[in-house]
């Protein structure tokens, strides 16, 4: 993804279409798309300001079930990613593996492979 145009950028185009341009005109002069000088009037006219929006991140879904998935890890930390999912489903909330994996690891919490059984020494 491109970074935003810097906020002068956007400011003296503010400033062109109150001093009388049209919006259109003052993306010409400035060499930005008229979409954009467009959008940056409205967010003006809107908020005052002209800065851009912060980009990147996301949200898990599951993030508002948190305190129900960090109880079934706690009660019973041997669950795999699949029971979790049947646990969740029996709770009537909706989630897949990868959201659950990726829930985990945004909380720091992995699912390390544990041998079913030792092996045995020698007689």
């Amino acid at each position: 993804m491109a970074k935003p145009l810097s906020n002068d950028l956007r400011e003296r185009i503010v400033e062109a279409v109150e001093g009388g341009q049209s919006r259109r005109a003052a993306a010409g002069r400035f060499a930005v798309s008229s979409s954009s000088a467009i959008k940056w009037m409205q967010r003006w006219q809107a908020s005052g300001s002209v800065a851009a929006l912060p980009s990147g991140g996301s949200r898990s879904p599951l993030d508002e079930y948190s305190a129900v998935l960090l109880g079934l890890i706690a009660a019973e930390p041997d669950l795999t990613l699949d029971e979790v999912v049947e646990r969740l489903s029996g709770q009537g909330i909706a989630a897949s593996r990868t959201a659950v994996w990726r829930f985990f690891d945004r909380q720091g919490i992995s699912f390390k492979k544990k041998p079913a059984r030792q092996r045995a020494g020698p007689p």
